[in-house]
């Protein structure tokens, strides 16, 4: 956002197109605006024109398209109101020019200045070096749980930058998209908004594995037509059927997205080619909300009459809903050609509330307060699970919060026949502790459809439970091995670490003590090397082990002298990463240029490849700075990387092959195909005598005429290891071959 010197011609052709885009945002709302709401927004909009008049996007463009685009986001594709548009249109105000949040609060009042700080306390969390450190984050997640519409606006936010990110660098690219996948896909989809982040999981892998994209993106294009022939016969079919019925509907078709689709790859292990249910339809009816649950029931009869169903991929989510609010019958079922067609059958109204989540489950509840719907008990829970959580881990912690964003739920009945929903894969002991944490606590088993199980017996939906307590029992460690769901695992940890906690309030005295002594400053970042240092799994653990003298005057002066060292070379890349200036050159080894080359000064360092995805040259790749084994590199595109890029950003350095002819390179490969005679002869030949290759290791087994194969041989760059893949391939009754990263 520089300063940028334009001519009055260009000044006054933006101002109309600020205008332009303005007034397309007003005419697209999902909520009718009052002539008091109008006004409310365009006096946010004045503002925030004032506010940005100076400033300038990466691309050049004046910095107020970002605000319109994300308040354009809010009005129409979240559909909230008057109060978030305008918040939305001054989101950057408070953080990025001179005016203050008492500004805002004189001018627009406590409900807007409310959410526009916490729209800024994020901002500001995001600048950080640390990308998601956990203490950061449950400040950033108590904040969104404060008001629902800090959430759906940072949402917004996100989407906008996602979609405008080509004008970023490429490491900030795969930092963002990084963090996208991470955390706002998963919260988009808690939200109900799953256009919403069905895009921003397709934009996220366009980043973080390009390659992927668009080759699916490819593939998808090639067979559009095709595609679309197939759709509108289909819907065709079906159309008929229920207008010989008399009843009044839309049909809409479309393909999975991009990421969905390569998941599928990925999971099931198969090509593009081999995923089947590529295509989905929407059967959208009218009807009174007396008639809905009958509708999409006959509805159901009528299309399972035509099409064969698949009765393992049937979804009911109209007699019970998702906590999210979304209403939908799904019935997967055997089209023409022997394709798997998934049908989703649901009212204009449920319709209305799949498309826009949270909006449209407000406007359409009748007699509920606020603090009653789902989203906002949701909203609670987040806000107890996040008070309760206390693990530093960053990892954990975040993996312990996406599983309840993301988890696919159960439903279990009490004695007394209440409902309750659960996270797949949750257990009795979840179940007690979703009642009440007393029960949890003094849990000693449960009934599950009248008969005797353990606290860690898996519940399945429809069972009935009846928890069995005693004042004897108390949260034991291994309950942390039984539990899934992050309200059960913080309330065990705040059991077993209350007397903890007291002895770590002290170690934490001693330790800003002893620290002030050996001349080292106490902050959170101290705090995390220490534990990275001592190699303990959070903070408390470090201020507890000082208190019980576990930690003693000798280990601090010992890391005293050596925590330059981690925070050195970290920072050292830092600079090295992002600094344009160009350094002396190093004197280049000549007998290391088999090798890689770091930061964009290039230089040489010793480096490890990492096990997890064995890079080879040729293969895009990055370092990341550990903290005691130095520089391990990474592929861009490792099972790693995602969680990495999102946590560690600023541990992440450039990494570039110079030079591939001298050093071998090991490369796994899995092979799958039909067993015959001499198949072994003739794929030890393709290795041994075609490519003159060195074999480590051939591992074969076969099941029924079907045989799978993993073989290690050394390769020297990328081409040569596709090269012998390629041939492989061509082998008589091979199916499949592939490089794969588990042994």
């Amino acid at each position: 956002m520089t300063p940028h010197v334009i001519t009055n011609e260009q000044l006054e052709k933006e101002n109309i197109e600020i205008t332009r885009r303005y007034k397309e945002m007003l005419q697209n709302t999902y909520v009718t605006l009052s002539d008091e709401d109008k006004k409310l927004i365009r006096k946010a909009f004045d503002l925030a024109v004032d506010a940005h008049k100076d400033q300038r996007r990466k691309t050049g463009e004046p910095y107020i398209y970002h605000p319109i685009a994300v308040a354009k986001i809010v009005a129409d594709e979240i559909g909230l109101g008057a109060t978030s548009i305008s918040a939305a249109l001054m989101h950057d105000v408070v953080e990025d020019t001179e005016y203050t949040l008492e500004d805002i609060e004189k001018l627009f009042g406590k409900k807007i200045a409310k959410i526009i700080d916490g729209l800024t306390k994020i901002a500001v969390l995001n600048k950080q070096d640390v990308s998601i450190q956990s203490e950061n984050y449950k400040k950033l997640l108590l904040t969104l749980s404060e008001d629902v519409r800090v959430i759906l606006i940072k949402i917004a936010d996100r989407l906008h930058n996602m979609r405008t990110l080509e004008s970023m660098r490429e490491d900030k690219q795969l930092k963002i998209a990084s963090e996208t996948i991470f955390i706002y896909a998963p919260l988009a989809h808690r939200m109900g908004l799953y256009n919403i982040k069905s895009e921003l999981e397709d934009l996220s892998l366009k980043y973080t594995k390009p390659d992927a994209y668009f080759n699916i993106e490819h593939k998808l294009t090639e067979t559009e037509a095709e595609r679309k022939k197939y759709i509108d016969d289909f819907c065709k079919t079906i159309s008929e059927k229920l207008e010989a019925e008399g009843l009044e509907f839309e049909i809409k078709g479309r393909s999975k997205s991009i990421n969905s689709i390569y998941r599928k790859t990925v999971n099931q292990g198969i090509p593009f080619e081999e995923v089947f249910d590529l295509f989905a339809i929407r059967v959208i009816y009218r009807s009174d909300k007396k008639n809905e649950k009958f509708l999409a029931w006959k509805i159901y009869s009528l299309v399972t009459d035509l099409f064969i169903p698949n009765p393992k991929r049937m979804r009911d989510w109209i007699s019970q809903p998702k906590t999210t609010g979304y209403e939908s019958l799904h019935v997967t079922v055997m089209g023409p050609q022997a394709r798997w067609v998934e049908v989703q059958i649901r009212s204009e109204r449920m319709d209305e509330v799949a498309e826009m989540g949270i909006a449209a489950h407000y406007k359409y509840k009748e007699n509920v307060s606020d603090d009653e719907t789902k989203v906002d008990e949701w909203i609670h829970q987040v806000r107890e699970m996040l008070e309760q959580e206390d693990t530093k881990d960053a990892i954990e912690f975040m993996d312990n919060f996406k599983f309840n964003l993301y988890s696919k739920e159960i439903y279990v009945f009490t004695p007394k026949g209440d409902l309750h929903s659960l996270p797949k894969g949750a257990s009795s002991l979840d179940f007690a502790y979703s009642i009440h944490t007393n029960v949890g606590d003094h849990c000693l088993g449960a009934k599950v459809n009248g008969k005797l199980y353990p606290l860690s017996h898996q519940l399945q939906s429809g069972d009935q439970v009846e928890i069995i307590t005693s004042t004897q029992q108390k949260p034991k460690l291994e309950w942390l091995d039984y539990v899934v769901t992050s309200k059960a695992r913080s309330k065990i940890k705040a059991s077993l670490n209350s007397d903890k906690r007291k002895v770590a309030e002290e170690g934490k005295e001693i330790i800003q003590r002893k620290l002030r002594h050996l001349k080292v400053d106490f902050s959170e970042n101290t705090v995390n090397q220490l534990q990275q240092y001592f190699k303990l799994s959070s903070s408390q653990d470090v201020f507890y082990n000082v208190a019980m003298g576990i930690i003693d005057n000798n280990g601090l002066r010992k890391f005293a002298e050596r925590n330059t060292g981690f925070t050195g070379l970290i920072n050292r890349f830092r600079k090295s990463t992002f600094n344009t200036t160009k350094k002396e050159d190093i004197p280049v080894d000549k007998t290391k240029l088999d090798s890689l080359v770091f930061g964009n000064d290039e230089e040489r360092l010793d480096y490890e490849l990492a096990s997890c995805c064995n890079p080879i040259p040729g293969d895009k790749v990055y370092g990341f700075i550990t903290v005691s084994k130095g520089i391990k590199v990474h592929k861009v595109d490792c099972p790693n990387s995602v969680s990495l890029q999102a946590n560690y950003a600023y541990r992440i350095i450039k990494a570039k092959w110079i030079d591939s002819s001298q050093q071998e390179f090991k490369a796994l490969i899995e092979l799958q195909g039909l067993d015959r005679s001499g198949m072994v002869s003739d794929i030890t030949l393709v290795i041994s005598k075609n490519n003159s290759l060195n074999m480590h290791s051939i591992n074969l087994s076969e099941d029924a005429g079907i045989f799978d194969g993993k073989i290690t041989v050394s390769v020297k760059n990328k081409a040569e290891l596709e090269k012998i893949m390629l041939e492989l391939k061509n082998i008589e009754g091979i199916q499949s071959v592939k490089r794969t990263y588990k042994n």
